[in-house]
């Protein structure tokens, strides 16, 4: 398993290319795999990008849970599963080439933040990426929590 760590900016170009940053790039191994899921994260405005071996397990572990001849459910994977992408970084230049739909959903216009986020990804309009973080005492209020509750 991969484990991503960092944050890069990167421009979008007039076609709406985005250079993979070489640091993430070089964690996945040369001769291996190096398709990309993305998709738009469920609770902020971000899309998700993963391995996509690391795709494959976390549908894996959803769809585990689900039963098919539950209307609800069928209904859910359904949704659970549109709007993804597969993509892969050009040879040359590393150049990612993502929907256009999904960049827009996010906000994206100029610049985008490749965030490392252990097993995913996490890729931000740059705007919107600055404007996400909790606070110094918001992060210290939930380590002191989570300290306690061990």
């Amino acid at each position: 398993m991969v484990t991503f760590i960092g944050e890069y900016t990167a421009k979008v170009d007039d076609k709406g290319r985005i250079v993979f940053p070489a640091a993430f790039k070089g964690l996945v191994p040369s001769d291996g795999d190096m398709r990309f899921v993305i998709k738009k994260d469920i609770f902020e405005d971000c899309l998700e990008m993963y391995t996509y071996a690391e795709w494959e397990h976390q549908s894996e572990e959803v769809k585990s849970r689900l039963n098919f001849f539950n209307r609800a459910h069928a209904a859910f994977w359904r949704k659970y599963m549109s709007d993804r992408a597969v993509v892969e970084p050009d040879g040359k230049l590393g150049r990612l080439s993502i929907p256009r739909k999904l960049l827009e959903s996010i906000g994206v216009t100029k610049e985008v933040v490749f965030a490392g986020n252990d097993y995913k990804i996490e890729i931000w309009a740059k705007e919107k990426y600055e404007a996400s973080t909790i606070s110094n005492e918001e992060f210290l209020t939930i380590a002191g929590q989570l300290s306690s509750e061990k």
